[in-house]
């Protein structure tokens, strides 16, 4: 077993299983992957409710309602503006090109989709990942800030490597299933938000990888 490999299981003894993302429809994630930029999940929830609330959280309802009318809508979730103006931008292209509908969305290869999202402004690598993993169950790995803070304080990257050699690390040695691609971000999330603001000698996963790698 590799270190990446070793890391997770780990992560998943301690924790368990994370059942993430929370959502009731892929459409409810990508909304909220959109709406999760520079906030904490507990904001977007609130954001989200309020769109449920008004009937609204479908594309063609987000498509006609005007963009001041959606900015007060989603204001808990913060850069309400901004965030209103990307997700309209998201909706054109995804009413333009897949008629508004995920099963159409999801005939296409990882890569075009990938593509296609980064063209969409405001949808940076960490946003568009999210959506083709958590929408979509396509095997790409997300990578945020936990994961480098993380991975770098056991010695396994350097902090300032750009995304996508971060990316490679866990594609290079995990099995492309998109259900471990979900579970681990999951789990690192989990772990960043209860130990790992900075890196400590004294965290237990550091210990664990040692104790594996000293007596396994």
């Amino acid at each position: 077993m590799n270190q990446i490999e070793e890391i997770f299981k780990i992560l998943f003894d301690r924790y368990g299983p994370q059942y993430w993302w929370p959502a009731e429809t892929p459409f409810e994630v990508i909304v909220g992957a959109i709406l999760t930029q520079a906030t904490n999940w507990n904001n977007v929830e609130k954001a989200i409710n309020n769109l449920k609330k008004h009937n609204l959280l479908d594309p063609y309802s987000i498509h006609n309602i005007s963009e001041k009318d959606l900015s007060n809508l989603i204001k808990p979730c913060g850069f309400y503006k901004i965030k209103a103006k990307r997700l309209k931008s998201f909706i054109e292209v995804f009413i333009n090109k897949f008629d508004g509908n995920i099963s159409k969305m999801n005939i296409y290869p990882t890569s075009y989709l990938r593509k296609e999202l980064l063209k969409i402004n405001g949808i940076g690598m960490e946003t568009a990942d999210s959506i083709l993993l958590y929408a979509l169950n396509r095997p790409v790995f997300v990578i945020d800030n936990y994961t480098k803070r993380l991975f770098y304080c056991l010695g396994l990257g350097d902090y300032k490597l750009p995304y996508e050699k971060w990316q490679q690390i866990f594609h290079n040695f995990l099995f492309p299933i998109y259900q471990l691609y979900q579970e681990y971000h999951a789990l690192i999330v989990e772990h960043g938000k209860r130990k790992c603001r900075r890196c400590n000698d004294k965290c237990f996963l550091k210990k664990a990888l040692y104790l594996n790698l000293t007596f396994g």
